[in-house]
């Protein structure tokens, strides 16, 4: 018996509950929970970083759009990364649409339990095929920044930082980011009890 499985379509992602986030890679349906709090700290400050110099032009040169989850639809394929950045000489305006079909020049994903085995080999994939320049993968867990930039049909690895490191990553290296504020702080060691 063969058996085949139904390509996802918009309806299915359009009749998910508000709490969830659907994708369409590869023709599967991806849906993953709204993120935890290391994942949205990471987010925000990633947001706060880049946005600040390179969107609105304090302290760096602007000439960008960032935006956070924005839903990209990349031929049949729907990804919402956890930002994206497009130079403003390639999309001068921000259209007012509930999706963008214009591919980003950069994406960062923020990699989460539930969301990193498709964060590190389907979804690249598919920016990479889409045309994306650039890719940065989060660990918020790990604390680490992975810097990627497409060559071609694939991704070529430039560059990891971790923990409280100060950083130049292309494409936004005129300014330098320092890693230390994008991460959830740390328990604080539990004292050992007097002897």
């Amino acid at each position: 018996m063969v058996t085949t499985r139904r390509r996802a379509t918009y309806a299915d992602i359009e009749a998910l509950p508000e709490h969830l986030v659907g994708e369409i890679l590869a023709g599967e349906l991806v849906v993953s929970p709204r993120p935890a709090t290391p994942h949205a700290i990471a987010s925000s400050a990633v947001s706060f970083d880049v946005m600040g110099p390179f969107q609105r032009g304090r302290g760096g040169p602007g000439g960008w759009w960032i935006l956070p989850e924005p839903e990209l639809h990349l031929g049949r394929d729907v990804v919402v990364p956890d930002l994206a950045g497009w130079r403003s000489e390639r999309m001068p305006t921000v259209p007012s649409a509930p999706f963008l079909t214009l591919a980003p020049d950069w994406v960062c994903e923020i990699a989460s339990p539930s969301t990193a085995r498709h964060d590190r080999t389907s979804k690249p994939r598919i920016y990479a095929r889409a045309e994306v320049g650039f890719m940065w993968i989060v660990d918020p867990l790990a604390r680490t920044l992975e810097i990627f930039t497409r060559d071609r049909d694939h991704w070529s690895f430039i560059a990891a930082h971790a923990t409280d490191e100060k950083v130049r990553a292309v494409p936004f290296d005129a300014v330098e980011l320092d890693l230390a504020g994008w991460w959830l702080p740390e328990d604080p060691a539990p004292e050992s009890p007097p002897p």
